[in-house]
């Protein structure tokens, strides 16, 4: 038999905590947060650095900060409940959202509305064509910050990291206070593309040599990473060959740009943006199927999570009112 709700919320970063809370403000009676994480809070688990919170609490918080306080905010809200720890199997247009979790086992639960706020991943080698050896030690930015701030582990000791978003000058910042060796970021465009007190901080105050209109044309090595090879591009961001020099490392970083995650509004047929790769929502956030609405980076990437916050607290509301 299934657990029925008012309204099922699919992920438990910044955009299902601001979307649960708003559904609750605006009159919903019992709200399902789901979340395949051991803690809410989403991404900003792992982000160690400040930054986040000036809108919503006045001031610069860490991410482990503002999940803290934005967790606060429903904690102990008698309409909210809260699934850590559990992975949605299925979904289905009449609302039956087949999950699993080591303390439950398998649940079949149903909901009035669904709010999908799976948030985004980050694009990795192969979203980018780097060719070389397949090896131990090529990883996301992401995962890079999530060994080393949630895990307390290193992920590397002599380190390239390819892009300059915001979370490569991060990161690459971050492993350099950890003691470990930065040998370069490498940037096909002619500009950074991270904030400037980023770009800064890496490149004023920590050294870290910057590569600007050259890619990663090579990785090599035996069962772990050895060395890479950066070569020139032109202005159709191809190779130019005959530039390429080799920079030793154990680690390669991708810091190449975010995807939204709709692998579960794939399986209902909900639109999304073919190029972006969005969920198409209106104002309020409701998505192409009825009962259903999107919130936070699975509709686009957001620069800050203000406007994460702004966007999923609408979707929030009007799924409230809906029901």
């Amino acid at each position: 038999m299934s657990k029925q709700y008012d309204i099922s919320i699919i992920g438990g970063g910044p955009a299902g905590l601001a979307a649960a809370d708003s559904a609750s403000e605006n009159g919903a009676e019992s709200i399902l947060l789901i979340d395949r994480a051991f803690a809410a809070g989403g991404v900003l688990l792992q982000c160690a650095h400040t930054g986040f919170g000036f809108k919503e609490y006045g001031r610069s918080l860490t991410g482990p900060e503002y999940s803290k306080l934005a967790y606060a905010k429903i904690e102990n809200n008698r309409r909210i409940t809260v699934w850590l720890d559990t992975v949605v199997l299925d979904i289905t247009k009449d609302k039956k959202i087949t999950c699993v979790s080591p303390e439950r086992g398998l649940q079949k639960v149903t909901g009035k509305a669904v709010i999908l706020a799976m948030g985004c991943r980050e694009q990795s080698r192969g979203a980018i064509r780097v060719p070389g050896d397949r090896l131990a030690g090529i990883m996301t930015a992401g995962v890079a910050q999530r060994l080393m701030n949630v895990f307390d582990f290193l992920p590397g000791r002599e380190i390239v990291v390819l892009g300059t978003g915001d979370i490569g000058f991060v990161t690459a910042a971050e492993l350099v206070e950890a003691g470990c060796k930065v040998k370069g970021i490498v940037e096909r465009y002619a500009k950074p593309k991270g904030l400037q007190e980023h770009i800064d901080w890496c490149l004023d105050k920590l050294k870290i040599p910057l590569y600007l209109q050259h890619t990663i044309s090579n990785i090599h090595g035996e069962n772990r990473v050895e060395k890479v090879t950066v070569s020139k591009v032109d202005g159709e961001y191809n190779v130019v060959p005959g530039t390429g020099f080799d920079v030793d490392c154990d680690t390669v970083i991708m810091s190449v740009g975010f995807r939204p995650e709709h692998k579960l509004a794939d399986i209902l047929g909900v639109e999304y943006e073919p190029s972006l790769g969005g969920l198409i929502v209106d104002a309020e956030g409701r998505t192409s199927l009825p009962g259903f609405y999107a919130a936070g980076n699975v509709v686009k990437i957001f620069e800050s999570v203000d406007g994460v916050v702004e966007q999923a607290r609408a979707a929030g509301r009007r799924a409230a009112l809906d029901i």
